[in-house]
């Protein structure tokens, strides 16, 4: 295949297509719920979805094997696309997160545009849901929000923004030369340098400078068993929705950011889930990767991945939800000031510094590792204030739905909607069959924290 006519993967694309397995599948996921107009709507949207699916751009691409570079992957449009290959009606259920659980742990096909949509009509009638699979290769959050959207209702946004032109790749440097001395911090000034060598040097330093973050981050690491498991292929999902009123109410008394409220809501819930579960929480510090965008957010191109990100030790053994708050917003004020370009949580910037090669013969040996760079992730994913409707019928919830990295048992996204705060939790499903009690623990949290707020 020609690469020069085709849309080649990012390293970090790459990274995530190859480390899946069948127990670890890449993609990430939404399930919106709808108020159904009828006993026909779950039927109806199934159709919608097939129908317009076909006419977005964005859904016909698969992934395919480049022969240059070496190792690398392109997204190319297929020639014969068969909406009904991803689009599927399933029978009624009578409870959507169960059903979702089930349908996140199935891989999808790598042969085929790397996507799905699953209607799920409730079995009362009164409602549906769908679920949106898509692999991580194929889109980041913002990308699949573009996608989904597609296939929604048409609506008036406002005009995206063109985006500005990415500079060039830098390349990574390769050490030792022959006959090369001993470098010095000083010889690693970019300011010594011309343009070409000064990005060259910039981008190893840069490198090595996340490197040694993230083997410092290791250091002393308190996490707990029940968030570290052995691969078992299956998955468990929950979703919690909040006010948002409340989380402004306890960000208006603390301060900080709606985010670190979000964030600290985590730690405290993971406490009392521990605790409950008799696992303790004395001594915890999990390790937590707070993933952050190098987009603009209303710029769907490019397609690839551009992530960031701060790792923060969430406060778990702290008794106090008050002090939680604080520590975390200490935390991330920390990682904003240095900026999402260093430290351990820019972990995924090394992607960029291995070949494609690399990351096609590594990947499996990433992937098993990845539990030694964090413990959970917690990440947020933007939705739009308009409300989105399908086949006329209006979204009331929306739960995001993260991958589940190797060796770990838990992931955590978070959506804020039409004035509601949506966690959409996944889990592996024998490392954490107590999933609802991490769910029910999330809204004793904010009702701790609101009460500890009041005068």
């Amino acid at each position: 295949m020609n690469s020069t006519s085709s849309d080649l993967l990012a390293p970090l694309d790459l990274a995530f297509w190859n480390i899946e397995t069948a127990e670890h599948p890449m993609h990430l996921g939404a399930l919106g719920v709808f108020e159904a107009d009828g006993p026909g709507a779950a039927g109806h949207a199934y159709e919608l979805l097939a129908a317009r699916a076909a006419g977005v751009p964005g859904l016909r691409m698969r992934i395919a094997g480049v022969l240059v570079p070496v190792g690398g992957a392109a997204r190319v449009p297929v020639t014969e696309f068969d909406p009904l290959d991803h689009v599927r009606l399933t029978e009624p259920v009578d409870d959507f997160h169960a059903a979702a659980g089930a349908l996140m742990q199935r891989t999808l096909d790598r042969a085929r545009p790397p996507w799905e949509a699953h209607v799920l009509p409730a079995a009362d009638g009164t409602s549906f849901a769908v679920l949106f699979k898509f692999h991580h290769a194929l889109a980041d959050g913002l990308r699949a929000l573009t996608l989904a959207a597609a296939v929604m209702d048409p609506m008036d946004l406002p005009i995206a923004r063109a985006p500005k032109e990415e500079p060039a790749r830098r390349r990574g440097l390769s050490l030792p030369f022959p006959g090369m001395r001993e470098i010095t911090l000083g010889d690693l000034d970019p300011r010594r340098y011309p343009d070409h060598v000064r990005s060259v040097v910039s981008s190893a330093t840069q490198a090595v400078a996340i490197g040694a973050s993230v083997a410092r981050a290791t250091w002393g690491v308190r996490t707990s068993p029940a968030l570290t498991s052995r691969a078992s292929g299956t998955r468990r999902t929950a979703g919690v929705v909040l006010d948002l009123d409340d989380v402004h109410r306890i960000r208006k008394t603390v301060g900080g950011t709606v985010n670190d409220v979000l964030i600290a809501v985590v730690a405290g819930a993971v406490r009392r889930w521990l605790d409950e579960r008799g696992d303790g929480s004395e001594g915890v510090e999990p390790r937590a990767l707070i993933p952050v965008s190098r987009r603009r957010p209303r710029t769907a191109h490019p397609q690839g991945n551009r992530l960031s990100g701060y790792l923060v030790r969430l406060p778990v053994a702290e008794p106090d939800p008050l002090e939680r708050l604080r520590v975390v917003r200490a935390a991330m004020d920390r990682r904003k000031d240095r900026g999402p370009n260093r430290g351990a949580g820019a972990v995924a910037l090394l992607a960029d510094h291995v070949p494609p090669l690399g990351h096609r013969l590594g990947g499996s040996l990433v992937g098993q590792n990845a539990r030694l760079l964090f413990d959970l992730l917690v990440t947020s994913v933007p939705l739009p204030s308009l409300g989105l409707r399908l086949g006329g019928c209006p979204l009331t919830e929306v739960f995001p739905l993260a991958p589940l990295a190797q060796g770990q048992s838990l992931a955590v996204a978070v959506s804020t909607y039409r004035g509601r705060v949506h966690y959409g939790l996944v889990a592996d499903a024998r490392a954490v069959p107590d999933l609802d009690v991490l769910a029910r623990a999330v809204t004793e949290e904010v009702r701790a924290l609101i009460a500890a707020c009041a005068p």
